[in-house]
Parts: structure tokens; C-alpha cells; sequence
């Protein structure tokens, strides 16, 4: 997914809401102990927040408690990775 192709702010919602689910499915299955590749959901936060970089200011106004939501999935899905490394290791990450 490109920047070019979330021309609007209703596109960028529904491409917010995709990867929303991406995370919430990622986090299932991570539960499960299952290995997830997270590179798809990196291509598309990055692609949503160069697309938002791009619109006028009102329109990525208009998103910001979309975008606050992904914020908190991902958050959610980072500690759970930590988690998942502490239980694998016994150390934090980012020790030893």
C-alpha cells in the first residue's frame, strides 16, 4: 500500500481499522505461541502515517482518535512481545 493510494481521510479510517485487526489477529496468535511476521503491519503503519503526513491538516485532525486507538493496539502488541522474550529468556528486553 502506497501513500498515494489513501487519498482520504475516510480511506485512511478504514486502512487504521484494517491493521487494527492485523494487531488484534497478531496478538491472538502470539497467545497461542505462534510465530508472527510483522512486517506487513510495519509497511502499512508507515504507509498511513505518510499518507496522513500528506493531507491537509483538518483532514488528519480528523483521525486522531483513530490513530491514538492503532497507537494503544500496537503498544499492547510491543508488550507482549516483551513478554514473550522475558518468558523465553527470563530477562527483559534489551538485558543480556
Amino acid at each position: 500500500m502506497s501513500p498515494a493510494s489513501l487519498q482520504s481521510a475516510q480511506e485512511a479510517r478504514e486502512e487504521i481499522e484494517k491493521v487494527s485487526s492485523l494487531v488484534l489477529a497478531a496478538r491472538r496468535l502470539m497467545a497461542k505461541g505462534a510465530l508472527v511476521d510483522l512486517f506487513a503491519i510495519q509497511e502499512r503503519v508507515a504507509a498511513i502515517c505518510a499518507s496522513v503526513e500528506s493531507m491537509p491538516r483538518e483532514d488528519g485532525q480528523a483521525l486522531m482518535e483513530d490513530l491514538t486507538g492503532l497507537i494503544h493496539r500496537l503498544d499492547r502488541l510491543s508488550s507482549d512481545i516483551s513478554d514473550q522474550l522475558f518468558q523465553m529468556n527470563g530477562k527483559p528486553d534489551g538485558e543480556g
